[in-house]
């Protein structure tokens, strides 16, 4: 089963970039983050390829999809502990496999900048719903996939220039060390699983300054694993040639195989 994430930032905007890259990759599963569309505006295109999907939309800003060949289940829309919550942040549904359901997570933490605003206050406050919630996920013992744009470089080895980002709410220690937090609950960072110390594994290449060109990327897409997920593991990838595609996204989209 092929469970790939991607930011597309605007899926309207980048349907041709997306059906493309669909047809190229053929995944199973695909986890969307920021959509930036209302439920009835997600395009139909992707059931033409023979996707189902599960949308929890918002117009102009944020919205998380999964898109699945195969059938899904017990779908959740918002992140539990958020009375008020009006973002829409996060998606979870069961997705019918060969050996089992797989419970699949679309995932797009906040950004928290600046760091000094309120912004920072809510991206932390989100993190820690994010691990009440993973902590109640694992107790079910079943292979689990929280998957998309963390908003968070784990390391300095998943920035080209980590100097860069010291004050960024992307890398600052308290991000870093709630991340660390859901890797410490039993979740396996599927990238690093495979390639624990390899350098130059972006997901995400901003389109200022010529980022993509000089290669200054970061990991800020990530798959985090359930144990009973993470012993299926079989491949992860990144297909970053679709950063070089025209009017790209700024992140690319991230793989994982499991057998």
């Amino acid at each position: 089963m092929l469970i790939a994430t991607w930011n597309i930032n605007s899926v309207n905007a980048r349907i041709e970039q997306a059906v493309a890259w669909l047809k190229e990759a053929s995944p199973d599963v695909v986890c969307l983050q920021e959509i930036k569309c209302e439920d009835a505006g997600f395009p139909a295109a992707f059931e033409d390829l023979g996707y189902n999907a599960a949308v929890h939309g918002q117009k102009t800003y944020n919205g998380v999809a999964i898109l699945s060949k195969r059938p899904l289940s017990d779908i959740r829309k918002g992140l539990p502990g958020g009375d008020g919550d009006e973002q829409s942040r996060y998606i979870e549904a069961l997705v019918e496999g060969d050996r089992g359901p797989v419970r699949v997570a679309s995932i797009y933490l906040p950004n928290g900048n600046p760091p000094d605003t309120d912004k920072f206050t809510y991206k932390l406050a989100w993190m820690d719903r994010l691990i009440a919630h993973a902590r109640e996920l694992l107790a079910l013992e079943e292979p689990l996939v929280l998957a998309g744009d963390y908003n968070v470089i784990p390391k300095p080895i998943d920035a080209r220039n980590p100097q860069a980002w010291v004050n960024d709410a992307l890398f600052l220690p308290r991000s870093r060390a709630n991340f660390r937090q859901l890797e410490n609950l039993g979740l396996t960072d599927a990238v690093r699983l495979h390639h624990p110390d390899a350098p130059g594994l972006y997901s995400f290449w901003d389109y200022q300054a010529g980022a993509w060109q000089k290669d200054n990327g970061i990991r800020i897409d990530h798959h985090l694993l359930s144990p009973q997920a993470a012993d299926r593991l079989a491949g992860v990838r990144i297909d970053r040639h679709v950063r070089g595609w025209e009017r790209p996204s700024d992140h690319v989209p991230v793989v994982i195989d499991l057998q």
